[in-house]
């Protein structure tokens, strides 16, 4: 079995990394050279495709996060992202949680849920009447999938709810679908406009909207890791570290810069293999309000033992067939790096990732601050910034952290100097 831990990878060059990733996912020759394509692996053309009035393309930085092991895999995870110091704390954050085995995480089954508006209609009677048609509602929704029906997936429940609105009380009929390894959201839509008119019929009433619920509560995600409190730092840092996650739970200013802190790992990931970092990101600042107040998205606690205990829970809909990573040729080969074969298995790497890109921030803020190290990869980028080149850039970044002065105008003044 392959070995995320791989020592000193940010020393490396970018062929030695290549190669390194190259043999961890098997990659092919073709494969490598999509990575290596420096236009970011899209053309005009095929952007032209995907979106209107394009004008061009935009990349970003495409980097590899390491040591993790997951529910007893191995994983080198690609992330893409612009912010500095992200992926090295994905990477540390994993390396401790490595060492009392990596991140336990469990996920629900695939469930959509679809919404169908119902205006103009006696809302107990609609009911009832539905009810009696509900054989008759999924038959005709499962008509329009005959891939999720083969797979025994597909709709499968129907449940209604009441909402009461300044224009007056409406009816919400809800299909719940199994949309296996896709993350759904065409598929839900289709179902949903299609049961419609039926529902109208049943009900005699107007259905306005028919789409999906980006709210994924019945595709929730649990990731658990022990982190070792000697690694942490001892146990004033796991008492510190508990403090602060306190701050974010009873905080809302805190609380969502915290949680932004978590999706920085979670959609780093999300970008890298093509998924709706928004749908993603909605759904789970949702949740963090579920209880009618934004909270933490994680907890942090201790064992008997005295070593830091966090987990992370959220709803994450993804899908590893259709959309843009069946599309895009980087996101075709980060799907194949990550080696994720289920919807699900993705869903546990991306929650493991914002748990572990969580651990490292929040540890930074407790000890040395988040800057020292965030701020000595920005001065790399105030430097190129300033016009440096690459033989120079080490040289100026070096005398902005002594310095203490890191800054676009020190960097150019440096760079003048030199």
């Amino acid at each position: 079995m392959p070995d995320s831990s791989i020592p000193k990878f940010f020393e490396k060059s970018r062929k030695e990394r290549l190669d390194v990733v190259a043999n961890f996912a098997n990659l092919s020759n073709e494969e490598l050279e999509i990575l290596q394509n420096d236009n970011g692996g899209i053309s005009f053309d095929k952007a032209d495709k995907m979106v209107e009035n394009a004008i061009g393309t935009f990349s970003l930085p495409l980097g590899i996060a390491t040591n993790f092991k997951i529910n007893g895999k191995d994983y080198v995870v690609p992330m893409v992202i612009e912010e500095p110091s992200v992926i090295a704390a994905a990477s540390k954050g994993a390396k401790v949680a490595r060492i009392k085995g990596g991140f336990k995480v469990s996920a629900d089954e695939s469930f959509s849920i679809g919404q169908i508006q119902m205006l103009n209609v006696d809302i107990p009677s609609a009911i009832s009447q539905i009810k009696n048609s509900t054989n008759e509602i999924l038959q005709l929704a499962n008509s329009k999938s005959n891939t999720l029906s083969k797979m025994g997936k597909g709709a499968k429940e129907i449940s209604y709810k009441e909402v009461n609105t300044p224009s007056g009380k409406m009816l919400i009929v809800e299909l719940l679908i199994d949309v296996g390894d896709a993350m759904g959201a065409n598929i839900t839509n289709t179902m949903c406009e299609a049961v419609s008119p039926l529902i109208e019929k049943i009900t005699g009433g107007r259905a306005l909207l028919r789409i999906l619920s980006n709210y994924s509560t019945r595709r929730m995600v649990k990731a658990k890791a022990i982190f070792e409190k000697e690694a942490v730092g001892g146990e004033q840092i796991v008492d510190d570290i508990i403090s602060a996650f306190e701050f974010a739970d009873n905080d809302v200013y805190r609380a969502v810069t915290h949680n932004k802190g978590i999706m920085n790992g979670t959609i780093a990931v999300a970008n890298a293999v093509g998924q709706d970092s928004r749908a993603i990101e909605a759904a789970a600042n949702a949740y963090a309000a579920q209880t009618g107040k934004y909270r933490s998205l994680s907890k942090w606690s201790k064992d008997d033992e005295g070593n830091l205990v966090g987990t992370l829970e959220m709803p994450l809909s993804v899908g590893i067939v259709g959309g843009i990573a069946n599309v895009h040729p980087v996101a075709k080969v980060c799907t194949k790096i990550l080696g994720a074969t289920s919807a699900q298995e993705l869903a546990c790497v991306m929650t493991a990732t914002g748990l572990a890109q969580n651990y490292s921030a929040i540890r930074a803020l407790t000890t040395e601050g988040i800057q020292k190290g965030h701020m000595r990869l920005h001065a790399r980028n105030l430097a190129s910034a300033a016009g440096a080149r690459p033989d120079q850039i080490d040289e100026i970044v070096q005398k902005m952290i002594v310095e203490k002065k890191i800054s676009l105008d020190r960097a150019k003044e440096l760079l003048e100097q030199i």
